[in-house]
């Protein structure tokens, strides 16, 4: 019986909490990419609406370790966006907001996946708990003294 419950225990532990440990700092990570593409497109539309699109463009540029150096943009006409793996594909604003937006809403199904597998595995965890409690013949509610409220 003690064997049964320390592979319980191990297998818990080991396994389960660590797979929701990672599809949870997956979903954060992808979290974090919506949020850049939300930036660039607040950011895209900004310019846009100023007219940066049509005139040169002086800008900050960070080089690390918050050293910033301004930058002078002959053409402001089109920007680069990275599309995943390293590569960055020059766009207009209209192309780059669309996709912005096609983007943002593939990782957010992603996100609602990844989401989807957490809520599993947290299943998972709740009925391997009440497995261990049926094996050691612990109560799932705590027992508390009850005291008589007319007294």
């Amino acid at each position: 019986m003690e064997e049964k419950v320390q592979a319980y225990e191990t297998f818990l532990n080991e396994k389960l909490r660590e797979d929701l440990k990672n599809i949870l700092e997956q979903r954060d990570g992808i979290y974090g990419k919506i949020n850049e593409y939300l930036q660039l497109k607040t950011v895209i539309e900004k310019l846009k609406e100023d007219g940066a699109d049509k005139r040169e463009l002086k800008t900050k540029v960070d080089l690390g370790c918050n050293f910033y150096v301004q930058a002078n943009v002959p053409d402001a006409s089109k920007i680069f966006v990275s599309v995943g793996f390293g590569f960055f594909v020059e766009l207009t604003y209209d192309e780059a907001i669309r996709f912005i937006d096609k983007k943002t809403a593939l990782l957010t199904e992603q996100t609602e996946g990844l989401t989807k597998s957490a809520s599993e595995v947290k299943a998972h965890i709740k009925l391997v708990l009440e497995g261990l409690r049926e094996l050691q013949r612990i109560s799932s509610e705590k027992e508390q003294p009850r005291r008589d409220l007319f007294s």
